[in-house]
């Protein structure tokens, strides 16, 4: 069967069900008494292995095997929930998304989990978490009293596999062979070998592994398990004429040895194993919690008639309609020129309807935040552990939908923000406990809809910003001087630790200090249209909120003029248009301000700013103004006229252009004018 057709369909499907192992693992950590979480582990872990087996990635499916067989003793309360188990389960599951990833960049899925396997077949059998180094020196004994003969051992697939090719006729063999001591391309005799093999039957498996044998990582012998229809004095005789062979020892592979040899060989391991972690001691077992209050929910789900769509696909779709986009305005444009009614009436017909195809194909790449969110419990779990802290992370909200493109970009950033607030925000329990806090900071993670933007908030019950700390540094730095330091708001010097470098870390770690981070955050945060903003309060936490349009291809902009040029602003960032008069213009720290409904807003002459030579003042004693916001601070943009409302195509300026101060991109209009789109978030400062 070929099964490449269905590979795109079995990494996607693989991910949904690691992803569900891991937080259903984090869940049962919380809660492990509740039998139901396990079951659903155990039914994501059942379906991969079934999986993998069918797709032939035997080693995805054994190690989902073994896992599994924990897992059911977790659950017939054959063993206990304690922390080590916990370890080696989530260091099986990721495991097994190294082996899908790399099976998705066009690997084999192959990994050595043999330690991971060791200990996992110890915790099945009740016994306690071996480190790995433990498990090798017992290994390694296995292999001394063996005489150095590798020993394969085969699983249940493997098994069957042998069985039935003995049903249908074939010879299945253990072939161990012997180089001579004094051989010198070792890896070109295995070649050989394997060569005679493969000619005459098909290799099961082989000891050390093809990898090792390549790389000559083994000693003078190596055993390979055969399926051939040859008999085995021929197969001897062939193997023996590869020069530097010292000798082939053959051995039928019978149901009866397979079973016996399997069992002798793991009670050889579990007894070595047990001998040396006789010393160790033995695990702390986790303070079990009560089970949650309430019914899950156990329903039978009804289907959804979904399927899966490339998404490349959705990228060609919306290209293609951005340019219907284009072609629409211009046909308006026309329109309005002939003052043609039928013309009219078809144009506004068009219209309705490709706005409707418009809100479905944006709708088509929505997707919920979650898929960014599912990776950050297991790595606040394991950051907490690393800092020796105690926090919870608490998730709200993680079915806001965000557009594909700007969901690939926002990962990073976040990641940085929930490393900083633990690292920097939550302080470890002692200084809680002595601050009246509790033991266990909170981080909370939370997303929702505001209008035509998606805010992602990160805020923790933690230290907050140290504001003489952070002015101290930044005056070190360079970033601002004294004078500058007294007049600052407390959201001004919380938002210095934006700053290019800036870092109040002591000591560089794995997790900060070099300076980098935040202001990557704040950098691609900007580039996709959005802001970042904090709030602090010292000693009792902060708040990172983070706005994002939903969509970054079609945008509705409000278009003005300048010396007879178009320019486009967002009008995700206008509050309101104005016409106000030239008198009402103040100065004001040496900065031309006006009296916005009782603010005092700054004005930003474009023209200066894009450098525009004024070729002649038709104002007449009046300005327009363009209101626009960056969070809680406000400007006002001075153009000459204003055109009206339009939804335009975003088009990037390329890579010439892409640090052009105050510009986010390009549009084309309908009567075929381009028009720059103007970044009010640069403006405001």
């Amino acid at each position: 069967m070929d099964t490449n057709q269905y590979l795109e369909m079995f990494i996607d499907e693989s991910k949904e069900h690691l992803q569900s192992c891991n937080e259903h693992l984090l869940e049962l950590e919380k809660n492990p008494q509740d039998l139901s979480i396990v079951n659903e582990i155990f039914r994501s872990a059942h379906t991969l292995k079934g999986m993998s087996a069918t797709m032939g990635y035997e080693d995805i499916a054994d190690l989902t095997h073994m896992m599994e067989n924990v897992l059911d003793a977790i659950r017939n309360s054959k063993i206990p929930v304690t922390t080590e188990i916990f370890d080696v389960v989530l260091q099986a599951v990721d495991y097994l998304e190294e082996m899908v990833m790399d099976i998705a960049s066009g690997g084999t899925g192959k990994k050595n989990v043999r330690e991971l396997v060791e200990s996992l077949n110890r915790i099945e059998a009740g016994g306690a978490v071996v480190t790995a180094a433990v498990v090798e020196t017992a290994v390694s004994s296995v292999v001394e009293v063996n005489n150095q003969k590798a020993v394969l051992s085969y699983d249940d697939y493997e098994m069957t596999v042998i069985n039935q090719s003995s049903d249908q006729g074939f010879n299945s063999f253990e072939m161990t062979v012997q180089l001579r001591e004094d051989c010198v391309l070792k890896a070109a005799r295995v070649f050989m070998v394997f060569g005679i093999l493969e000619k005459v039957g098909e290799i099961v498996k082989s000891e050390p592994k093809v990898e090792q044998l390549e790389n000559e990582d083994f000693g003078e012998t190596f055993t390979v398990a055969l399926i051939t229809k040859e008999n085995a004095d021929v197969l001897k005789e062939k193997v023996l004429k590869v020069s530097e062979v010292a000798s082939v020892t053959i051995t039928v592979l019978t149901h009866d040895y397979l079973t016996d040899g399997k069992r002798a060989e793991d009670d050889k391991v579990v007894q070595a194993i047990e001998t040396a972690i006789a010393t160790q001691p033995e695990p702390a077992v986790v303070k079990e919690q009560g089970v949650q209050k309430g019914k899950r929910n156990t329903g039978v789900q009804s289907g959804n008639k979904t399927i899966r769509v490339n998404i490349d696909r959705l990228d060609i779709l919306m290209n293609l309609f951005e340019e219907l986009v284009i072609d629409r305005g211009r046909l308006q444009s026309i329109a309005s020129e002939l003052h043609n009614p039928e013309l009219n009436e078809t144009v506004e017909r068009m219209t309705r309807v490709s706005g409707d195809l418009q809100s479905i194909i944006l709708n088509m790449r929505m997707i919920p935040v979650e898929t960014v969110f599912n990776r950050f419990p297991k790595m606040v779990r394991q950051l907490a552990r690393d800092l020796d802290k105690k926090v919870s992370l608490e998730i709200i909200g993680a079915e806001t939908e965000l557009d594909r493109t700007v969901i690939d970009e926002i990962g990073d950033p976040l990641v940085h923000l929930i490393r900083n607030a633990l690292d920097h925000g939550v302080e470890s329990p002692a200084e809680r406990l002595a601050k009246g806090k509790p033991e266990e900071g909170t981080v909370t993670l939370r997303a929702y809809h505001s209008g035509n933007h998606v805010f992602i908030e990160l805020e923790d019950d933690g230290a907050g910003v140290n504001r003489d700390r952070v002015v101290a540094k930044a005056i070190a730095n360079g970033i601002i001087t004294e004078e500058m330091a007294k007049t600052m708001t407390d959201r001004q010097v919380a938002e210095l630790i934006l700053a290019s470098g800036f870092s109040t870390a002591e000591k560089i770690s794995d997790v900060s200090g070099r300076g980098v981070g935040l202001d990557v955050v704040k950098n691609t945060i900007e580039s996709l249209g959005g802001y970042i903003s904090i709030e602090s309060t010292e000693g009792q936490g902060s708040l990172f909120q983070v706005q994002l349009p939903l969509t970054l291809s079609i945008i509705s902009v409000m278009l003005v003029e300048l010396e007879k040029e178009v320019y486009a602003i967002p009008l995700s960032s206008i509050i309101e248009t104005a016409i106000i008069q030239t008198s009402d213009i103040l100065n004001a720290h040496n900065q031309k301000v006006i009296d916005f409904r009782g603010n005092i807003v700054p004005l930003v002459y474009l023209k200066e700013i894009f450098e525009m030579p004024e070729q002649h003042d038709e104002s007449g004693g009046f300005q327009s103004v363009v209101i626009v916001r960056k969070g809680e601070r406000l400007a006002g943009l001075v153009v000459d006229s204003f055109i009206g409302q339009q939804e335009i195509v975003l088009k990037s300026l390329g890579n010439y252009l892409q640090n052009v101060f105050a510009i986010s991109g390009a549009t084309i209009l309908g009567n075929g004018q381009v028009a720059l789109i103007v970044d009010c978030n640069s403006l405001i400062k």
